[in-house]
């Protein structure tokens, strides 16, 4: 019986979700992209830097 409550629970709970669009979802994977995208370039525009200086200091 404990068990059929629980289920009834977690259906009702799953009902009061607002799942996103597929618009929404595009939106929120574009900006993923070209955040990630930016914050890798940054990166490997430091390693470069760094390279250089620690290439120049050593060389």
């Amino acid at each position: 019986m404990n068990l059929m409550k629980h289920y009834h629970s977690a259906k009702a709970e799953l009902a009061k979700v607002i799942f996103p669009t597929s618009g929404q979802v595009k939106q929120a994977y574009i900006s993923v992209v070209i955040v990630v995208s930016v914050i890798a370039a940054f990166l490997a525009l430091v390693d470069l830097l760094m390279s250089s200086v620690m290439s120049a200091i050593l060389g």
